[in-house]
């Protein structure tokens, strides 16, 4: 008896297919088990994801291992930090190139994950199980850029110095309301922010100190716990999101294994990760300008690229340019996957033909619109031009920042009624915003000039 049990389980062995081994020895091992054991097809189309979320990891990937490198010379003090990235850079052998490196790759974060979170959004990537998901993503965003902003101040030379007393000019926005109300002496959320950042009124010190532990420390490791829960999320929610038609494929040929199809995908992106930053580190050097000088201070002062669209809305109204409208904006985006919930759109690009018509009429719509303001703006003036003795809350309420944000509200409600979607209101909000971010960024990089003032190229500013 016991000799013919032997047999029969030899043979159940043999009967076992080749895949169940195979997948048994992916979940064994650790940098396998990150993945499903098999990836379905479509998720590895090169246009529907661009790798963009696998590129993000190894750029923070390299910044750490340049980081930490740059960590060795570096002396966060306002004596000598400036000297000490002078010598990484002149002295310290490969040092350029690795400062150079860890600048681009921090600038390739911010790019990548604005990329990464319009990709989602677009291919309704955040529907279905998805929504805890979507939030930790913009939350990553948000962590992101506080982690990039750490980390210019850090060289202390005139360029970072500006760019972060710009900054935290803009994190006290809400005194133009407090001061409005004559109650900034008892209540001043707005100072108590801006002291928050940089320990007091002027950055010095405490303000380089708070920088480097956030950047070195704190900001890092809460990139990196996010990283990883979104990335168990991804998996624990059924891997990359695809149209219903793929939904319940499960076996079969729409699947590949992750071993070696995607594992060899991902280190091609790392690869060209790589190349393309040292590349660029090669060509190109991260700015370096004279010592800090609190005295003498930068003309045009603006602040990091990714904040001069916020920095452009504040030339109009500090509280709504600095405060209400990016808190609307995160209360948006935060909102999206609870407020959207039409799952037969899941995993299409611009759900479909209707989606990709409403999304290209909100993007002409918001470039004609916000074009026009700033025409009228930077020809005629505003409120306070137009009228000397109107009331500041006046000019407040009513500037282009609010305005525009009015007009798309009200632009995503008309597309909600007209088609009882959720999802095409969605679509026109989402991209009336994000169109506008984009002109208030670009008018901000090329545009302004001395004292904040329009020019059509550097060569139009003013000898100084």
């Amino acid at each position: 008896m016991g000799t013919a049990e032997n047999t029969d389980r030899k043979e159940v062995r043999k009967q076992v297919p080749e895949r169940v081994s195979r997948t048994g020895r992916i979940t064994r091992n650790f940098f396998l088990h990150i993945h499903a054991p098999r990836v379905h097809t479509h998720s590895m189309k090169p246009a529907y994801t661009f790798g963009l979320g696998i590129i993000l990891g190894f750029l923070f990937l390299v910044m750490v291992l340049t980081g930490v490198i740059l960590l060795i010379y570096y002396n966060p003090s306002v004596e000598h930090a400036y000297r000490s990235v002078k010598d990484i850079v002149y002295v310290v052998p490969g040092g350029r190139i690795i400062r150079n490196m860890h600048r681009w790759a921090a600038q390739g974060m911010v790019i990548v994950v604005f990329l990464h979170l319009v990709r989602v959004f677009f291919t309704g990537s955040y529907l279905g199980n998805r929504s805890l998901n979507w939030v930790i993503g913009v939350v990553l965003l948000m962590v992101t850029l506080l982690s990039n902003f750490s980390g210019y101040l850090l060289p202390w030379d005139q360029l970072a110095y500006w760019a972060v007393t710009i900054g935290s000019n803009i994190a006290a926005s809400a005194r133009e309301l407090t001061d409005l109300l004559g109650v900034t002496a008892a209540f001043d959320p707005g100072g108590f922010m801006k002291k928050l950042l940089i320990g007091g009124e002027t950055v010095g010190q405490p303000a380089l100190s708070r920088f480097f532990a956030l950047h070195v420390i704190f900001l890092p490791l809460t990139i990196l716990v996010l990283m990883g829960v979104h990335f168990w999320r991804v998996r624990k929610d059924g891997g990359l999101s695809r149209p219903a038609e793929y939904a319940g494929d499960r076996v079969g040929e729409q699947r590949w294994y992750a071993w070696p199809v995607l594992m060899w995908t991902e280190l091609a992106l790392l690869v060209g990760t790589v190349a393309v930053i040292l590349l660029i580190a090669l060509l190109a050097d991260a700015p370096l300008l004279e010592q800090a000088n609190p005295a003498r201070p930068e003309n045009p002062a603006k602040s990091p690229w990714y904040f001069l669209g916020i920095q452009e809305l504040v030339s109009y109204s500090a509280f709504a340019g600095g405060l209400l409208v990016p808190v609307l904006y995160l209360v948006f985006l935060f909102s999206i996957p609870y407020v959207d919930r039409e799952d037969r759109y899941v995993g299409t690009w611009f759900s479909g033909k209707r989606g990709l018509r409403v999304t290209a009429i909100a993007a002409v719509g918001t470039l004609l619109l916000v074009i026009s303001q700033l025409f009228v703006m930077i020809r005629h003036g505003w409120l306070r031009d137009w009228f000397p003795g109107i009331s500041q809350g006046f000019v407040m309420l009513l500037n282009p920042a609010t305005i525009s944000t009015m007009l798309f509200i009200v632009a995503a409600e008309a597309v909600r009624r007209r088609t009882s979607s959720t999802r095409m209101a969605a679509l026109t909000l989402f991209t009336c915003t994000f169109t506008a971010l984009i002109i208030f960024t670009a008018v901000g990089i090329w545009f302004r000039g001395p004292d904040w003032e329009f020019y059509w190229s550097p060569a139009q500013w003013p000898v100084q």
